[in-house]
């Protein structure tokens, strides 16, 4: 069960939860700032109900924005990992987050794909995922053993095992967010549980732990009726449907999909200048880590485990991603994954966008087609805007060949 506290804020009680009252009183002091002409100090020392009056009006008039003042840090637990992707997708956060890529999965994460925790994973998943880390294991000391040590070709195999992990399973993350903020994502959340479908299994389990995260966030004190109306009618951003009929952009803006994983999303979405959708699919696909592709009987192996854990929508299932942004902030994310340290899956999708972008822009004379080609010679490390604190020496990581 999603279970969440609050780890920091303005204003908490001894029982651990908000004091609401508290923080709406400062928020409605810094929203006389604007037209007092003596400031803050002096507002801090008005008549209460004339605070109160001012905090009534902003709610009302739908001037929340005084309410991003107040910041709280949640520390969530058996979070599933879908819902942290929901929750990730609403740029106005930090957040740290336990990583598959350096944890294994623990026995005591284990449940009856049949009981009514949502933030599950199954006997199976967890027998495949032991078998595949094996497998990865010996793949990858057997090509790149010349460089990696045991402790990184572990954790590199803990990435590629853990797509056959549903995307429901738990886990942990400080989230930090503002009082406004996390009014609003409630209200969109109340939304999707009202409007899911309820005969789609993936739609109901995350509906169930949306609801259980609702119900805590409840618990803590931390919602006010004023800041839960959704005048705007809208709703949490992660999906999205039809994009892939939509042409392709590439300019000074651009606008591109492709299918990746749920994994892949996830690091994705942190690109928070960026902005990011997915949609399943009507056939289930799945990603083939490069490191076994050269080995038909493998491949074939995975295909057959994967589809064996197609029903609880493991992390290696393919969605349709779509992806909005402007140029300079694609190169940012350029200065980001085209990297020996970045996931393989995102560098390999990155480096493919960018040569599309480069192609795109040729052809259209765009100016930005010289810049661009500084950006295409290998890893971040060759960018000549680019400086690099921590030289892997690894060929096949800096030419972007790596299959791992």
């Amino acid at each position: 069960m999603v279970k969440v506290e609050i780890a920091k804020t303005y204003f908490q009680k001894e029982d651990g939860k908000l004091d609401l009252d508290e923080s709406l009183l400062m928020c409605g002091h810094f929203a006389g700032v604007c037209y007092d002409a003596e400031g803050y100090n002096h507002i801090k020392t008005e008549d209460y109900a004339k605070t109160e009056r001012r905090i009534a009006l902003t709610k009302d008039n739908g001037h929340h924005s005084v309410y991003d003042h107040i910041y709280m840090s949640l520390n969530i637990t058996d979070l599933p990992k879908i819902l942290a992707m929901v929750l990730n997708n609403e740029h106005e956060y930090t957040t740290s987050e336990k990583s598959a890529r350096y944890t294994e999965i623990k026995n005591k994460e284990v449940t009856d794909i049949n009981s009514n925790n949502v933030s599950q994973i199954s006997h199976l998943e967890v027998e495949l995922y032991n078998k595949w880390l094996e497998i990865f294991k010996s793949k990858i000391k057997e090509q790149y053993g010349y460089f990696y040590k045991d402790n990184k070709i572990k954790k590199l195999a803990q990435e590629n095992a853990r797509y056959l992990v549903t995307v429901f399973m738990p886990t942990t993350m400080v989230y930090t967010t503002s009082l406004r903020q996390i009014n609003y994502i409630v209200s969109w959340l109340n939304r999707y549980i009202k409007e899911h479908d309820i005969n789609n299994p993936f739609e109901n389990k995350l509906s169930q732990a949306m609801e259980e995260f609702v119900k805590e966030i409840e618990r803590l004190n931390i919602l006010d009726a004023g800041l839960l109306n959704n005048d705007k009618d809208r709703k949490i951003s992660l999906f999205a449907e039809g994009f892939t009929k939509r042409p392709k952009v590439y300019s000074d803006v651009y606008t591109t999909y492709y299918k990746g994983t749920f994994a892949e999303y996830a690091q994705a979405q942190r690109h928070r200048t960026l902005f990011y959708q997915l949609e399943l699919l009507k056939e289930s696909e799945c990603f083939v880590p490069p490191i076994i592709q050269d080995d038909e009987k493998l491949v074939q192996e995975w295909l057959n485990d994967m589809a064996k854990v197609y029903e609880y929508y493991p992390q290696g299932m393919l969605v349709n991603i779509y992806e909005r942004g402007i140029y300079e902030n694609f190169i940012l994310k350029c200065k980001e994954r085209l990297c020996s340290a970045a996931q393989l899956e995102i560098m390999l999708q990155t480096r493919k966008t960018l040569m599309e972008y480069k192609e795109a822009l040729e052809k259209a004379n765009d100016p930005l087609a010289i810049d661009i080609v500084k950006y295409t010679k290998g890893a971040r490390c060759t960018f000549p805007d680019f400086t690099c604190c921590d030289n892997c020496g690894f060929k096949e990581g800096i030419n972007l060949t790596r299959k791992i």
